[in-house]
């Protein structure tokens, strides 16, 4: 019987940009999971993974995260989550619905042609009265970090 060590990831490892990366274990994490740099998950075989950052370390899909040996080797990718996708007939339109909803503090996900937000019915039901498309969708998210926070 195996048994399996829990994983404490304490730094950022940044690859050099011509050298190939193989990864020991990809962990895919939620847009709320990657807002946490001190946090402990646990994987599907039931080995948990620690995240031991400094503070204010943000975590990217496509990050790399190492062990403090620099034994194991991590790439975060961006799990899958239930989201609510908005498209709008015009873009005007749609710029109000960024308006709507950014005044509610709520994570978004603004693209050209669309806003991502988790579920809320609340909101679902004030964009449905504005006119707005709505779709349930299980893909990435990826929300706006805010005016402070920056990928380095």
């Amino acid at each position: 019987m195996t048994i399996a060590v829990d994983l404490i990831l304490t730094h950022k490892y940044h690859p050099h940009p011509q050298e190939p990366v193989q990864a020991d274990l990809k962990l895919p994490l939620t847009a709320a999971e990657r807002q946490k740099s001190r946090q402990r998950l646990e994987l599907e075989t039931g080995q948990a993974v620690h995240f031991n950052l400094p503070r204010g370390s943000h975590i990217h899909p496509n990050d790399y995260f190492q062990t403090a040996d620099d034994q194991t080797l991590v790439q975060v990718t961006a799990k899958p989550e239930a989201v609510i996708t908005v498209t709008a007939p015009t873009s005007l339109l749609l710029l109000k619905a960024a308006y709507h909803l950014g005044n509610r503090h709520v994570p978004l996900e603004v693209q050209q042609t669309y806003l991502r937000f988790s579920p809320d019915h609340v909101l679902e039901g004030m964009l449905s009265q504005l006119g707005l498309q709505l779709q349930g969708e299980i893909v990435p998210f990826f929300p706006e970090e805010g005016a402070y926070g920056h990928h380095h």
